[in-house]
């Protein structure tokens, strides 16, 4: 096939796997290398490949004039390449006979590095239409043509795979990241239904049930072999769910391509190739995930009452308090670690607070002593941010120690009108895990709602 440079461009038309792959693969390297003198050369940055998936700075308060002109001119230099992107994978959708909306997946990060992957390697349908190429003999044996038993063989050959990738990136890579949280449920959504219709075209709701029992699968077998409890796997539910079903929608668009078999499916070695390539490529990112060790932001959650007394009746109750009463928020109840406590050793800056916890003590070394108007400190030591619910004694997942980290916080007390107070609470954290926003979602919630039982317990105690 004969290509020239105004290709690059053009919208209608196909495109072959070799010269989509090759074309993909030189303007990765060099929109990355130019991206690169840039950083450097001109924004005085470090950028690596996986600064893609974080390219903001390692505080959210770090926004400032010089990082937003720095992503905005990324994204300046990234719009012919992704014109370019667009239109090379519209002709190679068109190519291979696929809807072209599955275009969406150009635009998700990780998942289209592995979209990309699999139309490099999915043939064009005008060579499956005229090339008998063999059946996978292995695949013939194993998978049963019936829907029930192409179901069940699918989530057996899967489930195990993608355990076997979880205990990769978590115990031997020690990473809660990208490809775990996005590439995996993605790639057993789509893997569970291409093995589902290997031999014949499945009905779209059935792929999308295939699909979601995969994951859903997945999360049971961590809480059964004691690797997840039951409140992380609860969180962890609404992403992956979502990701298993976009990757169920492509592996139903794969297998129903018409005029390729007489009843669909996957009987070509084409299509068995794309499975060969989801399952090399998935621990091939995690490991080149491991090696650019992104750096987690610093991300603040602030949380305020309104309190009927003045600054200097509150600040006693805010420095130290007694005993609280047990919680009745489900998220405590669930695990989370909920505060009990907190007591002052000294006073002024340099003084120790300990603010203990369900699961062990803060240790919060005073920096800002501005009675009655500011009590500021950092953390030294964190204790475990959960227990996870189990039924085993004992379950200690990697998460739960280093992952996620206060690294301060402050108390401001704000008078107001008729001898009022408010108090405002903020705690700034890091978290190790990915994708960066979703995580920050559950844990501002998380910590939002431990605010609000120290607020609320000092505003009674005051009032009192």
């Amino acid at each position: 096939m004969s290509f020239q440079l105004s290709d690059l461009w053009r919208w209608d038309g196909t495109v072959g796997r070799g010269v989509y792959a090759g074309v993909g693969l030189a303007g990765f390297a060099l929109k990355h290398n130019i991206d690169r003198l840039v950083a450097w050369g001109v924004f005085h940055k470090p950028w690596g490949l996986f600064n893609y998936l974080n390219p903001g700075p390692s505080s959210v308060e770090g926004m400032d004039h010089q990082n937003m002109v720095f992503l905005g001119t990324l994204v300046a230099l990234a719009l012919p390449f992704i014109w370019t992107g667009v239109c090379l994978t519209a002709r190679r959708l068109r190519s291979t006979h696929l809807p072209i909306w599955l275009l969406v997946f150009f635009f998700i990060p990780l998942v289209n590095l592995i979209f990309f992957i699999i139309m490099a390697l999915l043939p064009a349908r005008s060579q499956e239409g005229t090339q008998k190429t063999p059946r996978n003999r292995v695949l013939d044996r194993l998978i049963p043509d019936n829907p029930l038993g192409a179901a069940l063989m699918a989530q057996l050959l899967v489930v195990p795979a993608a355990l076997m990738a979880v205990f990769l990136s978590v115990s031997g890579l020690g990473q809660y990241g990208w490809g775990l949280f996005v590439g995996l449920p993605f790639s057993m959504g789509m893997g569970s239904v291409m093995l589902f219709g290997y031999h014949r075209q499945r009905t779209l709701a059935a792929c999308l049930g295939v699909a979601c029992l995969s994951i859903s699968l997945l999360g049971l077998a961590l809480f059964a072999v004691a690797m997840e409890g039951m409140v992380c796997l609860m969180m962890a539910a609404p992403l992956g769910l979502i990701l298993a079903t976009l990757g169920g929608l492509l592996g139903y668009s794969i297998q129903r391509r018409p005029n390729l078999n007489p009843g669909g499916g996957l009987n070509r070695s084409g299509d068995t190739a794309s499975l060969i390539g989801l399952v090399i490529s998935l621990p091939a990112l995690m490991g080149a995930e491991s090696l650019a060790n992104l750096e987690p932001p610093v991300y603040s959650v602030t949380s305020s009452v309104i309190i009927q007394a003045p600054p200097e009746k509150v600040w006693p109750k805010v420095i130290q308090f007694n005993r609280m009463p047990p919680p009745k928020e489900f998220i405590f109840k669930m695990g989370v670690a909920y505060p009990i406590q907190a007591r002052l050793e000294g006073q002024g800056v340099g003084a120790i607070r300990r603010c203990v916890f369900s699961t062990g003590p803060f240790i919060e070394p005073i920096t800002c002593w501005d009675e009655p108007r500011r009590l500021a400190f950092s953390v030294t030591s964190n204790p475990d941010p959960l227990q996870e619910w189990t039924p085993y004694h004992e379950l200690h997942p990697p998460h739960a120690n280093g992952y996620m980290v206060s690294q301060g916080g402050e108390f401001r007390l704000v008078p107001m009108e008729g001898g009022r107070t408010r108090l405002e609470g903020t705690t700034w954290y890091r978290h190790g895990l990915w994708p960066g926003l979703y995580w920050k979602w559950w844990s501002d919630g998380i910590i939002h709602t431990i605010h609000l039982r120290v607020l609320g317990f000092i505003k009674d105690e005051a009032e009192r």
